[in-house]
């Protein structure tokens, strides 16, 4: 199974020309995703569009959480691309001690109490609703000038200079960075460490793309992609 937001919405479809992908020169980058997906369908693989927010190891599986929804799996490859993503101060330490960024995963356990959603995708005022239809106290923030307040859990925000008093704080970005997708991953100048297999630290997961590092170009993220894929399937049949 694929996880993935829209391709439409990659920066490789935004590319007029690509003419570096051994086989199909003087082709768009939009019109390759398109080949690529199709290839990729007519081989038996099922696609589905949507943003994971949270990767859980659960003993001899993961757990992933993406929208509104939960799927399970043995293994993970992580082809997330470059993910340039600033934190807000305070949001990496508290993270899963009241900072989380999925309403459907976490919201009931903030029922009854006080909650910031900062909207920075499209489908956040979705996610604040939800929480306010399971009995949240929401408040509704649109900044990226924001600091998360506490010691051991969230006890405010601080935002535009005004501190608000809540218990949770949902962050709803476009992009997830990597080693908050999934908790102890190791990383290096921003890119995920993993060894020439595509194995990270975590066994299990694997990586490949962009996201290991440059240079940034299609087809090494292509042949990592399937290091990574023939990695994962002997961790499953050696399971």
């Amino acid at each position: 199974m694929i996880i993935s937001n829209d391709r439409v919405k990659s920066p490789l479809s935004k590319a007029r020309l690509v003419d570096n992908y051994p086989g199909l020169p003087n082709i768009s980058g939009s019109e390759l995703l398109g080949r690529l997906a199709g290839h990729a369908a007519d081989a038996g693989a099922e696609t589905i569009t949507g943003q994971v927010n949270a990767i859980l190891p659960t003993g001899n599986s993961f757990q992933v959480a993406f929208g509104a929804d939960i799927t399970e799996s043995k293994s993970i490859i992580l082809a997330t691309g470059i993910t340039q993503t600033s934190l807000f101060p305070g949001e990496e330490s508290l993270l899963g001690r009241g900072v989380s960024y999925c309403a459907t995963c976490d919201g009931m356990l903030f029922r009854g109490k006080k909650v910031c959603v900062v909207c920075l995708r499209p489908d956040a005022e979705e996610e604040a609703d939800h929480l306010t239809s399971i009995g949240c106290e929401v408040v509704k923030l649109n900044t990226e000038n924001l600091s998360i307040n506490g010691e051991n859990i969230v006890t405010s925000v601080t935002a535009g200079g005004k501190e608000i008093e809540c218990s949770g704080v949902f962050i709803l970005r476009p992009a997830i960075a990597p080693q908050l997708l999934i908790s102890g991953l190791e990383m290096l100048d921003g890119y995920i460490l993993a060894a020439p297999s595509g194995e990270t630290n975590i066994p299990g997961v694997f990586a490949a793309g962009d996201c290991l590092g440059p240079p940034h170009q299609i087809a090494k993220a292509v042949g990592q992609g399937q290091v990574a894929a023939l990695s994962a399937s002997a961790y499953i049949r050696g399971m």
